[in-house]
């Protein structure tokens, strides 16, 4: 434990933590008391019991463990909650009118988050641990740490009826992370939820996935069902995905908070030009080298080629355009059983019944995957 020879005033230690932060790229910095009742445990219970989760089975397995700060590590005391802003340029909603473009959510369009506010956080808690000594903790998304329970707990905003957290500042566009200490830090305030009448975000889900405010339903979110969900789609859901083939930001961007936020300005984070708007008939075509490619240091890589193929297959079923059959022709002989479920999903959305037909006759002769031959039939 390194230890200070002159310990600062609490008011001075704080401000002088958010000055390192804002230093090291962040855009807010709060604190909270760690040891304090925590509501959002039961939840999070609730959540799990009835079943939201989905395959998401690391969210049961590790329910204990994310029930409380102090269940990840008894002896911490206070948290330093750091959030950086992403808010797009652009309306992220306008791509949705581009129906042979995939619309891919604003937070993969860069950089992979977690590496960049990793790398930002245990260089703070190196200059932290260095200026004021204690044990510490680094955390940022994938550990069992609810941060937006926790980033509410420091005052940054609220968990809107989204379950998203909403600043007053910032909207609903930013990425956290959080640093778990032994020390005794000042905490801020506790946000105020200040969403009002407001059901905006309710209202713009294309499969209603909220069965009341401040609720999700995981199994029915185009984030979950793009991202998480290994095998096909249900069909119920895919036509209301349009042209989402990874995440879904309809929630987050029609928040009227957004109006007080400012474009992000951490140049890492911002959309890469290949995947703005890229043409779905090109990323049809992906094998997994130009997958593993293409989404290089990209968050996207993580579902691998053949869950993405999938999603831009029902994308292209959405078009309704005939003429993008001949993206899909080719994914009907594809190595990958998922991918050619789904190209024979797309088929039966872009040919007419009698050329449908044909086709269907011709692959069920030499479809022995069962799934698939469910597709076609």
């Amino acid at each position: 434990m390194t230890t200070s020879t002159s310990e600062p005033t609490a008011a001075t230690r704080e401000d002088l933590i958010r000055q390192e932060a804002r230093r090291l790229g962040f855009d807010i910095c709060a604190f909270a008391d760690v040891r304090e009742p925590w509501p959002a445990s039961g939840r999070l219970v609730e959540f799990v019991e009835a079943g939201r989760h989905g395959q998401m089975g690391w969210m049961a397995d590790t329910l204990e463990r994310r029930g409380h700060p102090t269940a990840m590590w008894a002896e911490a005391r206070s948290a330093v909650v750091l959030g950086v802003n992403y808010r797009p340029k652009d309306d992220p909603l306008a791509r949705l009118e581009r129906r042979d473009r995939g619309a891919i959510s604003v937070y993969a369009q860069g950089d992979d988050y977690h590496d960049l506010i990793k790398s930002r956080l245990k260089a703070l808690a190196r200059w932290l641990q260095g200026r004021f000594g204690g044990e510490l903790k680094v955390f940022v998304d994938t550990a069992p740490l609810m941060e937006k329970p926790l980033a509410e707990r420091a005052g940054m905003g609220w968990q809107g009826k989204h379950t998203n957290l909403v600043s007053r500042d910032f909207g609903s566009w930013l990425f956290l992370g959080s640093i778990l200490t032994v020390l005794e830090l000042a905490p801020d305030e506790t946000g105020v939820e200040s969403c009002g009448s407001c059901r905006a975000c309710l209202d713009a889900c294309p499969t209603n996935a909220f069965p009341a405010p401040f609720q999700l339903d995981a199994r029915r979110c185009i984030s979950y069902l793009t991202i998480e969900l290994k095998g096909p789609i249900p069909r119920e859901f895919r036509p209301a995905l349009g042209n989402r083939i990874y995440g879904c930001d309809d929630c987050l961007a029609v928040c009227p908070w957004n109006k007080f936020a400012k474009a992000g300005a951490e140049a890492r984070l911002a959309a890469r030009e290949a995947l703005e708007a890229p043409t779905l008939e090109d990323l049809a075509a992906l094998d997994d080298a130009g997958f593993r490619a293409l989404f290089a240091r990209n968050p996207v890589k993580r579902i691998g080629r053949d869950r993405f193929v999938r999603n831009v297959l029902y994308a292209l079923g959405n078009t309704g355009d005939p003429e993008l059959m001949r993206a899909v022709e080719p994914r009907l002989d594809d190595a990958s059983a998922l991918v050619r479920g789904a190209a024979a999903w797309a088929a039966g959305r872009l040919l007419d019944p009698a050329a449908y037909a044909a086709v269907r006759q011709a692959r069920l002769a030499q479809e022995a995957d069962p799934e698939v031959r469910a597709e076609w039939t």
